[in-house]
């Protein structure tokens, strides 16, 4: 009997998604016994175009190339499962999606623009295929991507952790460093799956996860502006790695006009 098939195929990314898919060690070791490795250029396999069980995503969909070889993945694959932040949210590079001056942006970082062929949006997979699982963060950690694999490999439709990461730093019996320490955290508006890692090291969390469910960002915002950040500090907090999803687009831009009207 054939083992079940997977690929993890790398779009616009930083690779992190990956090496945490390598870094599982002993776990990934494991899982090799259980299924067969397609694609993996970051582990030495290279069949891209190999039909198979479950697809793994990482990275956003920034140029034409792009938007092609994502629908073939979709066609030869049973399970998509998209892999972090960009792939899921768009990452990063969606930053870009905040204004038009695209142009000025490659004129700026690159010596030679014309040699720069990009999509005038950075944008997640979800935005172009049907995508059957999203593992938020960045970057995702091995347990994630192992319990995914082995959930849908038996029928199960894996767990979406959707708890704040406040709920988190309670399980791990970590001190809040909001109110012990005054740090402008954003585990109440973070979806957890990281294990309250920047929290337990007495570091705020800086929303790596992306959005959890049923956030209120005017809360959010009203106990960061009464830690003393100004409306342009309070922006940068919500446009960063997650910068593209409504939720905290929405409060981020809001701020950041504010910042504008301040000054």
């Amino acid at each position: 009997m054939a083992r079940p098939s997977i690929a993890v195929h790398k779009f616009s990314s930083c690779d992190g998604c990956q090496l945490a898919f390598l870094n599982a060690g002993e776990d990934l070791l494991r899982l090799t016994q259980l299924v067969d490795i397609q694609h993996f250029l970051e582990a030495g396999m290279a069949n891209e175009h190999a039909r198979v069980d479950i697809a793994f995503v990482e990275g956003s969909i920034s140029t034409k190339d792009e938007l092609a070889r994502i629908e073939q993945v979709r066609i030869n694959s049973r399970f998509v499962v998209t892999l972090g932040a960009c792939a899921t949210s768009g990452g990063l590079q969606a930053l870009r999606n905040l204004d038009d001056s695209n142009q000025a942006w490659k004129n700026a970082v690159y010596a030679r623009p014309e040699y720069i062929q990009t999509l005038n949006r950075a944008e997640p997979v979800s935005d172009h295929i049907k995508v059957d699982f999203e593992i938020w963060g960045c970057p995702v950690n091995g347990r994630q991507v192992l319990a995914a694999v082995q959930q849908l490999l038996f029928g199960v439709t894996p767990l979406d952790p959707r708890d704040k990461v406040c709920m988190e730093c309670k399980r791990q019996h970590a001190v809040c460093v909001v109110v012990a320490q005054g740090r402008p955290c954003l585990g109440p508006v973070t979806r957890t799956g990281c294990g309250a890692l920047c929290p337990r090291f007495g570091r705020d969390c800086y929303g790596c996860f992306g959005p959890a469910e049923n956030i209120n960002t005017d809360a959010m915002s009203r106990r960061l502006e009464g830690l003393g950040l100004p409306p342009s500090d309070i922006a940068r907090r919500y446009l960063f790695i997650n910068s593209n999803t409504p939720a905290f687009s929405e409060a981020g831009q809001r701020h950041y006009q504010r910042g504008f009207e301040d000054d």
